[in-house]
C-alpha cells in the first residue's frame, strides 16, 4: 500500500465507519483489533466476554435465544448510535444488521425461537433502522465451516466447544444469501480460507489496500 493511499485512508479529515461481518469464528476480532492499530481507528467489539446470556444460550438455545437477541439488538443498537455520534474514525466488530438478517432468523427457521417473539424482534429491529446511518463499508469474511471449527477449537472459549455444525452451516447460508443482497452501501467480501491477516504482514497490506480501493470505489469484490 502506497503512502498516500494509507494517510488518506488514517486521515482523520475523512470520517469513516468500517463494519467487520462474518460467522463465528471467521476472524472478525483479530481484524477489527489490527486495523483499528494499523490506522488509528477506535475500535468497538461484540459484547462477549461480559454477555450475560451466551454461555446459557449455547447450553438450552431455545430458552435463551430471544434474550440474547434483544440483548445483542440493544448493545449494538447504542454502538452504532456511539459511533455516529464520535468524532472520528472507527470500525465494528460485526453489525446491527447481522442480528436480523442472519442470528434471529435462523433462530426461528430452526424452531428455536417462537414466532410471537420472533415478530415482537422484527418489529423492534424495524423501528430501530430508520435511526441509523449505514456503514461507509461493510467488509463481509467468508470462511468455511471447516476452518470455523478449527478456529473456535483454537480460541478455547468453553461454552462455543459445543456449537453444532449444523448450525456453523446454516449460518454460513445465511450470511451468503445477505451478502448477495446487501443494497445499504459499499460493500467487500474477503475469502479468509487461505488468508492469514495475523501472522502474515504481506497479506495484511494488501487487504489494508482493497479497503482503501473499496471505500474509494463505487463496489468492489475482493478474492484471494
Amino acid at each position: 500500500m502506497s503512502e498516500h493511499a494509507y494517510k488518506e485512508l488514517s486521515s482523520g479529515n475523512n470520517k469513516m465507519f468500517v463494519v467487520v461481518a462474518g460467522n463465528i469464528g471467521s476472524g472478525k476480532t483479530t481484524l477489527t483489533k489490527k486495523l483499528s492499530e494499523r490506522l488509528g481507528w477506535k475500535p468497538y467489539f461484540e459484547s462477549v466476554q461480559d454477555n450475560p446470556y451466551l454461555a446459557d444460550f449455547y447450553d438450552n438455545m431455545s430458552r435463551w435465544s430471544f434474550p440474547l437477541q434483544v440483548y445483542f439488538l440493544t448493545h449494538r443498537f447504542n454502538t452504532h448510535k456511539m459511533i455516529e455520534g464520535g468524532m472520528g474514525s472507527s470500525i465494528q466488530d460485526r453489525s446491527i444488521y447481522e442480528d436480523a438478517n442472519i442470528f434471529a432468523k435462523s433462530l426461528f427457521e430452526q424452531g428455536d425461537l417462537d414466532e410471537r417473539d420472533y415478530e415482537n424482534y422484527c418489529k423492534l429491529y424495524e423501528s430501530m433502522i430508520p435511526y441509523l446511518s449505514p456503514p461507509t463499508l461493510m467488509i463481509f469474511l467468508k470462511r468455511s465451516v471447516p476452518k470455523l471449527c478449527e478456529r473456535i477449537k483454537m480460541r478455547g472459549r468453553d461454552y462455543e466447544q459445543a456449537i453444532p455444525v449444523d448450525y456453523l452451516t446454516r449460518l454460513n447460508q445465511y450470511y451468503d444469501e445477505w451478502y448477495e443482497n446487501y443494497n445499504l452501501g459499499k460493500s467487500l467480501v474477503v475469502e479468509t480460507d487461505d488468508l492469514d491477516f495475523l501472522e502474515n504482514e504481506e497479506h495484511f497490506d494488501k487487504l489494508v489496500k482493497k479497503i482503501h480501493d473499496s471505500i474509494d470505489q463505487q463496489e468492489m469484490f475482493f478474492h484471494y
